[in-house]
C-alpha cells in the first residue's frame, strides 16, 4: 500500500542542484549521463543504438563549451530528454532528435547539415522542434504564435515531434529551480495553458499530472508549500484508513476468486487547488484526496469488479462514469466510481485493464510501448488521437494567420467533453460547452455551412443551444443557407471557427469583387468607355500596364481593393482610358454627357443599386439604419467595402466633408430582395403588460423585432423601450408608427435618427 503514500510526479521533487552538484569533472558527469541512456536503449538493436551514439557525439561537439543555469554541461539536457523518450520506447529516429533538438536552435547547425549527416526524417523532426529565433516577427506574442503552429502542424504530419517536445518541456521544469525566477512565470504559465493541455489531448497522462504540478510549485510557490504540509498531515493520519480499506478490498476479490494488481493514488496538488478553487471550498472539504487503482484481465471483469464494490461500500450517487463504453477523446478507457469508506470518507477507484492503463498512463506514446511489448495491441492505438492531429492539418489549410491558428487550437485543447449521439445512434465528442452548430460542422462542413434548425432530443432548438451528455441531435440543413457572421461568438470547436471565417472572408472576397467590377465600370462610364475591356490576349498589355500602376499582383486582387474601398474607382478609371487611348480607342462623347448630366453633385464615383443581395460586400450603417424609401448616399470606407447611409445622416455629412472623394451614388432597387432593420424608440406608461401590448402591435403591423432595450430607471412614470426592428420599406415602417401610436398605453413612437 505504499503507492497511496507516495507523492504525485513532480512533488517535492529534489532540487536540481541537490541532484547534481557542480561536479570539476562536468564532462564525465556528461558521459556518465550517456552512459545510463544506453542502458535503457536495450529495446533497439546494435546499428539502431550505433545511430544514436553518433547522434550524441554530433551534439556532445555542437554543444561543447556551452553550459546551463545550473553549471551543468549543456549536453546533460539534449540526455536526459532522450532518457525520456527512451522510457516511451521510442525509436532511433525520435531519440537522436532529441539528442540533436537543439542544435539547429542554439549551436548554428543548418537543417541541410543533419540530412547530409543522419537523414532527412531526423532532420524534418529536430526542424519541427526549433522555435525560429532566426525569423524576425513584428511582437513576441507572435513569434510564439508561429512557433507553436510549426510544432503543432509538425506533430500532425509526425506525433514525435510533440512527444520529444514534451520531454523537453518536462526536464526543463523540473530544472526550472536554476532558470532567474523572472522568467519563473512566463515559462510555468506557458506550460499550464499549453504544453500540459496538449499531453493531456494525447493521453499522456502521466507527463500531464507532473507538468501541472511542477507549473503550479513555481507560478503559486506559497499555496504549493501550504498544500504540500496540508497532504503530508493528511496522510500520516489517514494511514490506518486507507490501509483498512485495502484489505477490505483485497479480501473481497480473494473471496471471488478473482485475480487483480491493486495501486494506491493520491490525488496531485495541483488538482485539489483547482478544486478548491473552483468550488470555493477549504482543504478539510476536499474528501476525495486518496485512490485505488484496480488493474483486471478483461474488460467483463472491470464490471464484476465494479459490482463487488458496490456490494462492499455505498456509491456516492453521480459519481459513476464508463468510460470503457464510452472512451474519451485522448482515447482513455477506464471505470470511475466513488464510494463512501468507513469514518464517511470518499475514495474513488479506477478500474482498468493492462491494455487501457498503458493508453491511460502514456496515451500515444503507447504506439511504442505496445510494439516493443505486445504487438497485437498496436491497432488499437494507431488510431489514437489522429482525429484530433488530422483536424490541425485542415484548420491550417484554411487559416494561414499563424496567430488565428493558434487562436483555433487552444480552444480543442482543453479535456473536458461531452458525448451527443446523431439520430442513427452515432456517437461524437465534443468540447464542454459545444453548441450545435460546433455538431453540424463535426458531422461535415457542407453541413455545417448549410444549417438553418436543429431539434435536440426531438424539440425545436436555438442554434446556440448547448449540448449535454445523451443528446440527441438532429441538424436541420437547406441549400440557400449560409454562416452567419454571429456564430463566431457562441461556437466552440476549433473546427466550426475556422470553416466559419474561411467561408465568410471567401464570400466577402467573391461580393467585394463583384461590387469593384460595378463600380469601376460606372468610372469607367464617366470617362466615355461603355464596358470594362476584357482580360483577353488583345488587352492582356493593359492590363498589366494598369496592375503595376495599382500594385495590384492580379485583376482579381484589383476589383477586391475597388469593392473594399482601398482603391477610388475614378482614379482607377482615369488611368485605364489613358492606356485605351494609347490602342487607339476613343471615348465616346454622348456617353461623357449623358453621365456627367446625370452624375448625383456630391457624390464623386459613379451610382449602384441596391437590393438587398449584396450581404458582406455592403453594409447598413448603423448609426441611421436606412430602408428602401430612404434617401440615401454610399461611402467606400478604407478596406471596409460600402457603408450606406441616409444621405441627410449627421454622420454621413462629417464623413462627406472630411473625404468627399469616397462618397458614391446609390439608390433602392424597384423590389427589395429582403427587410431591413431601423430603429424605433417608443414611450409607454409605465405599467404591467406594456412590453407585451407593444410587442403584440409591432406583430400585427408583419415588423420582426430583432432587439429590445428599456431605461434602467423603473420608478418613473414613463419609460422609453428602444427596438430595433425589420420593415419592407418606408411605407411599411409609416404603418408600423401609426399602429405603435394607437396602442394603449404608448405616448408617443417615432424613428430613431442620429443628428435630430
Amino acid at each position: 500500500m505504499t503507492a497511496v503514500l507516495q507523492p504525485p510526479p513532480g512533488h517535492n521533487a529534489p532540487r536540481p542542484n541537490e541532484a547534481a552538484g557542480a561536479s570539476p569533472a562536468a564532462a564525465n558527469a556528461a558521459a556518465a549521463s550517456f552512459a545510463a541512456l544506453t542502458a535503457r536503449l536495450d529495446y533497439l538493436d546494435a546499428a539502431e543504438i550505433d545511430q544514436v551514439r553518433k547522434a550524441y557525439r554530433f551534439a556532445d561537439e555542437a554543444h561543447l563549451g556551452q553550459m546551463r543555469a545550473s553549471g551543468e554541461p549543456y549536453i546533460t539536457h539534449p540526455i536526459a530528454v532522450a532518457a525520456q523518450c527512451a522510457e516511451w520506447k521510442l525509436d532511433a529516429q525520435a531519440l537522436m532528435a532529441a539528442l540533436l533538438h537543439d542544435a539547429i536552435e542554439d549551436c548554428g547547425v543548418s537543417k541541410g547539415d543533419l540530412v547530409q549527416r543522419f537523414g532527412a526524417p531526423v532532420a524534418e523532426l529536430v526542424d519541427g522542434l526549433t522555435k525560429l529565433d532566426k525569423l524576425h516577427f513584428s511582437t513576441r506574442e507572435e513569434n510564439q504564435a508561429e512557433s507553436f503552429r510549426k510544432m503543432l502542424l509538425a506533430m500532425a504530419r509526425d506525433v514525435r515531434v510533440i512527444l520529444v517536445k514534451l520531454a523537453d518541456r518536462t526536464h526543463n521544469m523540473r530544472t526550472l529551480q536554476d532558470v532567474p525566477r523572472a522568467k519563473w512565470n512566463r515559462i510555468a504559465g506557458e506550460t499550464l495553458e499549453i504544453y500540459a493541455p496538449i499531453a493531456h489531448r494525447l493521453g499522456l497522462n502521466q507527463t500531464y499530472r507532473e507538468l501541472q504540478e511542477l507549473a503550479f510549485r513555481y507560478l503559486k510557490p506559497w499555496r504549493y508549500a501550504i498544500l504540500s504540509k496540508a497532504v503530508a498531515r493528511a496522510r500520516s493520519r489517514r494511514r490506518d484508513l486507507i490501509q483498512k480499506v485495502q484489505r477490505d478490498v483485497e479480501s473481497t476479490f480473494e473471496q471471488a476468486a478473482m485475480k487483480v494488481r491493486m495501486a494506491g493514488r493520491e490525488k496531485t496538488l495541483y488538482s485539489i487547488y483547482k478544486k478548491m478553487d473552483e468550488k470555493h471550498l477549504s482543504f478539510a472539504q476536499v474528501t476525495d484526496i486518496y485512490g485505488f487503482r484496480i488493474i483486471v484481465p478483461t474488460v467483463i471483469d472491470c464490471y464484476t469488479a465494479l459490482g463487488l464494490l458496490h456490494q462492499l461500500y455505498k456509491p456516492v450517487p453521480g459519481k459513476f462514469k464508463d468510460h470503457i463504453a464510452i472512451p474519451k477523446v485522448n482515447g482513455y478507457q477506464s471505470l470511475h466510481t466513488t464510494l463512501v469508506g468507513p469514518s464517511g470518507v470518499n475514495v474513488e477507484f479506477q478500474l482498468r485493464t493492462e491494455g487501457m492503463h498503458l493508453v491511460a498512463e502514456s496515451g500515444v506514446a503507447a504506439h511504442w510501448l505496445y510494439k516493443a511489448s505486445a504487438p497485437q495491441h498496436q491497432d488499437q492505438q494507431d488510431n489514437l488521437g489522429t482525429k484530433w492531429l488530422q483536424s490541425l492539418l485542415d484548420i491550417q489549410n484554411e487559416t494561414r494567420d499563424a496567430a488565428e491558428f493558434w487562436d483555433h487550437v487552444k480552444i480543442d485543447l482543453f479535456p473536458d467533453a461531452v458525448y451527443v449521439f446523431t439520430p442513427k445512434n452515432e456517437i461524437l465528442a465534443l468540447p464542454r460547452g459545444a453548441t450545435v452548430v460546433d455538431f453540424a460542422y463535426a458531422i461535415h462542413s457542407d453541413v455545417g455551412d448549410h444549417t438553418v434548425a436543429a431539434r435536440i432530443n426531438g424539440t425545436q432548438a436555438p442554434l446556440r443551444s448547448e449540448l449535454k451528455n445523451g443528446d440527441v441531435v438532429e441538424v436541420i440543413t437547406a441549400p440557400v443557407s449560409a454562416p452567419n457572421p454571429a456564430w463566431l461568438g457562441f461556437v466552440r470547436t476549433g473546427r466550426a471557427r475556422s470553416k466559419i471565417r474561411h467561408h465568410l472572408k471567401t464570400m466577402a472576397q467573391t461580393e467585394s469583387q463583384a461590387l469593384g467590377e460595378k463600380l469601376l465600370t460606372q468610372a469607367l462610364r464617366a470617362e466615355g468607355m461603355e464596358k470594362l475591356p476584357p482580360d483577353s490576349e488583345a488587352y492582356h498589355g493593359i492590363w498589366e500596364k494598369l496592375l503595376r500602376f495599382t500594385g495590384n499582383r492580379n485583376r482579381s486582387e484589383l476589383l477586391t481593393d475597388l469593392g473594399l474601398g482601398k482603391r477610388i474607382a475614378g482614379i482607377v478609371a482615369k488611368r485605364l482610358m489613358t492606356l485605351l487611348a494609347e490602342l487607339g480607342e476613343k471615348p465616346d462623347a454622348l456617353l461623357i454627357s449623358r453621365e456627367r448630366f446625370t452624375a448625383h453633385e456630391t457624390v464623386s464615383q459613379g451610382g449602384l443599386t441596391l437590393d438587398g443581395s449584396e450581404n458582406a460586400s455592403v453594409q447598413f450603417a448603423s448609426c441611421c439604419r436606412p430602408v428602401p424609401g430612404d434617401g440615401i448616399v454610399g461611402y467606400l470606407g478604407r478596406g471596409e467595402g460600402l457603408v450606406v447611409h441616409v444621405d441627410d445622416c449627421s454622420v454621413a455629412r462629417r464623413l462627406q466633408h472630411k473625404d468627399s472623394e469616397r462618397f458614391i451614388g446609390v439608390e433602392w432597387s424597384d423590389e427589395p430582395v429582403r427587410m431591413f432593420e431601423t430603429g424605433v424608440i417608443v414611450t409607454v406608461v409605465n405599467g404591467k403588460g406594456a412590453l407585451a401590448r407593444v410587442a403584440a402591435a409591432l406583430a400585427s403591423a408583419e415588423a420582426d423585432i430583432t432587439h429590445v432595450d428599456m431605461d434602467d430607471d423603473r420608478a418613473q412614470d414613463a419609460t422609453d423601450l428602444r427596438f430595433v426592428i425589420a420593415v419592407r420599406d418606408r411605407n411599411h415602417l409609416d404603418a408600423v408608427l401609426r399602429n405603435l401610436r394607437r396602442t394603449p398605453s404608448v405616448m408617443n413612437a417615432r424613428r430613431i435618427r442620429p443628428g435630430r
